[in-house]
């Protein structure tokens, strides 16, 4: 949790329902700290864009409060919060210039001419349109339109600007060129800024903190590299980034280690992260990565053998399946790299990994 003086945004038991009977989020405690970038990551459904209207104004909580800046805005609307919004779809006015959209925030605020003038030309460029005021949106690319919608939600100097999956419409080359963009433009200005999206690799890439959504609860809040190495359960494990899972009864617990006896009787050691007893089920959760084939003998505690079933050259890997304990959907990334094993597809070779690199999960 932040502390007191350097929390910016607070939910407190919010909870929302459409219908007065279901839950869309459920009892959210969090806490946003001033200057931080936030991502709210989730599948379709699970409640993260409901957090960010209600944050925004656009929906009301159903129970509990939340403030921002120490003060409850429940009962503030939308236009009197103070707070930057970039929508997927740009929301752009189609009638007015680049230059007009900007300044219309600013016009509502009744800001003087001149320092109107000077923040427009000083929000284009900052997002690289210094040349580009007098044209209209139409007459722009997506890209530029995107910027657009940056530069207007950040034209007031906001404490807090909320995105809710701005990057959705761009193709694959121009989301990523701007998810650095919009990322410079946080460290550089030092805003808060709560972002929405369902692309993992887009949470991983631009947050300070990720909090991982489903059916309505924040599974896990972390940084992006405790959220991929240390995922708490089984959920986030397989919602961010590819993981081999494998399935067993817990045998043997020893401090933080336990051993799991899989399905098809053979044992793994692995770390004991969220389970509780001998007896307990458990999903193990295995970075593909985190895999080496033929291992040098006793480098490992676990080393299994296994059948290459399919091999997939993606330039700088090549992703390896093979059947490994019983799953036939056992992934390998194989650096393409000298010095590593050149893999042929039916080939029998050994699997060996760390025991830390093995996390016991829930079932």
């Amino acid at each position: 949790m932040a502390a007191e003086t350097d929390t910016l945004v607070r939910f407190i038991e919010v909870q929302k329902s459409y219908d007065g009977e279901t839950l869309v989020v459920k009892n959210l405690n969090l806490d946003v700290a001033r200057g931080e970038f936030l991502t709210m990551l989730g599948p379709s459904g699970s409640g993260k864009t409901t957090c960010l209207m209600m944050l925004a104004g656009f929906e009301p909580a159903t129970h509990g409060e939340i403030t921002l800046d120490g003060v409850p805005i429940n009962n503030v609307p939308p236009h009197k919060r103070g707070i930057g919004m970039v929508f997927q779809n740009y929301a752009l006015f189609p009638h007015m210039t680049v230059a007009e959209n900007l300044a219309f925030p600013l016009q509502v605020r009744k800001m003087k001419k001149t320092e109107i003038e000077s923040r427009v030309n000083r929000a284009l460029d900052m997002v690289q349109l210094g040349g580009f005021g007098g044209r209209r949106p139409a007459q722009l690319s997506g890209g530029q339109q995107q910027r657009v919608a940056v530069a207007r939600a950040l034209v007031f100097d906001p404490a807090l600007v909320l995105m809710d999956e701005p990057l959705g419409a761009l193709d694959k080359q121009l989301r990523e060129q701007m998810q650095y963009e919009i990322k410079h433009i946080h460290e550089n200005l030092g805003v808060t800024v709560v972002y929405v999206t369902h692309d993992q690799s887009e949470a991983l890439t631009m947050s300070n903190r990720v909090a991982v959504f489903n059916d309505g609860v924040i599974q896990q809040l972390a940084s992006p590299d405790d959220l991929y190495e240390r995922p708490e359960n089984a959920f986030v494990a397989q919602f961010i980034g590819e993981n081999n899972t494998l399935n067993g009864t817990v045998r043997e617990i020893d401090g933080d280690n336990c051993t799991v006896e899989l399905d098809d009787g053979a044992m793994v050691e692995a770390l004991k992260v969220n389970v509780n007893a001998v007896g307990d089920r458990s999903q193990m959760s295995l970075r593909p990565e985190r895999v080496e084939v033929d291992p040098p003998e006793g480098k490992y505690p676990n080393v299994f053998e296994g059948k290459v079933e399919e091999l997939i050259y993606l330039g700088d890997h090549i992703r390896t399946r093979a059947s490994v304990c019983g799953h036939d959907d056992f992934i390998v990334k194989v650096p393409n790299a000298a010095g590593h094993v050149h893999l042929k597809e039916g080939e029998a070779v050994a699997f060996g990994w760390m025991m830390e690199d093995c996390r016991a999960l829930n079932a």
